[in-house]
């Protein structure tokens, strides 16, 4: 069973929610965020990533930054540029990238399920990280971006949320610079929202696809104040904000790799050196892996086409088996010196939505020494290893569209505990 909850949003006034709606705080640096709000100054990002609202130099988890962070929410309340709504609703969020589509609700998923981990994880989190998101939603008293999680779907959920789309207008309608087309509807009637809090106590298991750090620092702040007097287990603080979707819906795109330098070797010996765990082809065209376990390399100008030989991994094996750890446990740690590429300052990570050129340009600047393009993790795979309790290595998914936040913010401030 899946517990979700409807809530009271905090959301942009409409005529403002394309400029006030944001990518996540993890898709940019500081500098990044500093060079946005210049273009966009109602921009999200200064509640995110506040400190580049504040001078140059200060760190990023000095406590100026989250008080800054809550003004800076407050002020959107006092200028009216965010108002909460009176009542608790649902709300369905729908992206458009091209032809592809994807629609998920938006609602609060149980801190509870996370703890009994019905709300399947599948990696490791960081305590720096995860106390960042502490220190946000402590001070801001909000979860202010969602968790992405997928359920494995039966239409039932689809196929309402759908109708109601067809006989509602939306909210919020617009297209990011990006070009990314976000659409909101809310969902106020309280029989459609005990219809769809009912139909989700038919859904075994939720998995998070993006967001473990926002879900885990969500069950450390309820801990922390359910130490109060008084709480009954039902405060707002029990509940996380998440968008939730269909699994078969969810576009999965590789997540690339960069690596600084060839640990020494020149490129002969290179070559000569992953050859004894991959079969090594030249390739002109489209470099792009077409299936599993093979492997794009930018090297010296070249593409090179990777097929990892049989005994590389076990195919029964659900982590061993995947091409990120392929790549790791044949090439990047024993020949490039790479142990954990979680902290390893030579590696790099790249989205897949920035494409193979980017790869490239990264290898051309001198900056990297070699590139590789994956092909991408699967969900099936990510529910299996969330299904065994295993955890996929670092970057596995890179998942596009972005949910945008600030579409709807969930306060758990004292006067929501009610």
């Amino acid at each position: 069973m899946s517990v979700i909850k409807p809530f009271r949003a905090l959301r942009p006034v409409p005529e403002l929610a394309s400029q006030i709606a944001e990518l996540p705080y993890d898709v940019m640096n500081t500098e990044e965020a500093r060079e946005l709000l210049k273009e966009n100054p109602l921009s999200f990002i200064q509640v995110t990533r506040s400190e580049a609202t504040l001078p140059e130099g200060i760190k990023d988890n000095d406590p100026t930054v989250y008080a800054k962070a809550k003004e800076n929410l407050d002020a959107y309340v006092t200028k009216g540029q965010m108002k909460q709504d009176a009542t608790p609703c649902y709300y369905i969020y729908r992206q458009q990238m091209g032809a592809y589509i994807q629609i998920g609700l938006v609602a609060t998923a149980s801190v509870q399920e996370y703890r009994d981990n019905l709300i399947k994880k599948h990696e490791l989190t960081r305590k720096d990280k995860e106390q960042d998101r502490i220190n946000h939603i402590m001070t801001t008293k909000a979860q202010t971006g969602p968790v992405f999680l997928a359920y494995k779907s039966k239409g039932l959920v689809n196929a309402l949320l759908l109708k109601y789309m067809s006989n509602h207008q939306p909210v919020y309608d617009f297209t990011a610079k990006d070009g990314i087309k976000h659409t909101l509807y809310v969902v106020n009637d309280p029989v459609r929202v005990t219809e769809i809090t009912e139909l989700f106590k038919q859904v075994p298991s939720m998995y998070i696809a993006d967001g473990h750090h926002r879900s885990a620092a969500a069950m450390l702040v309820a801990d922390e104040l359910a130490k109060r007097p008084n709480q009954t287990g039902k405060e707002e603080y029990n509940y996380f904000l998440a968008v939730i979707f269909p699994e078969k819906t969810l576009h999965v795109l590789d997540y690339n790799r960069v690596v600084k330098d060839l640990n020494g070797m020149d490129v002969p010996k290179f070559l000569a050196k992953i050859s004894e765990k991959f079969t090594v082809e030249t390739i002109e065209k489209n470099p792009k892996p077409k299936v599993m376990h093979t492997f794009g390399m930018y090297l010296g100008g070249k593409w090179y086409k990777l097929t990892a030989k049989p005994d590389t991994f076990p195919e029964d094996d659900p982590i061993k088996s995947l091409d990120v750890s392929i790549l790791q446990n044949n090439l990047l740690a024993p020949v490039l010196n790479i142990g954990d590429p979680r902290t390893d300052k030579r590696i790099a990570f790249v989205g897949g939505i920035r494409g193979l050129k980017e790869l490239e340009q990264k290898v051309s600047d001198g900056e990297f020494a070699v590139a590789f393009a994956m092909y991408p993790t699967t969900m099936e795979q990510l529910m299996t290893a969330a299904d065994k309790g295993l955890t996929m290595p670092p970057k596995s998914t890179w998942f596009e569209p972005k949910l945008r936040d600030a579409m709807a913010i969930h306060l758990i401030g004292d006067e929501q505990d009610e």
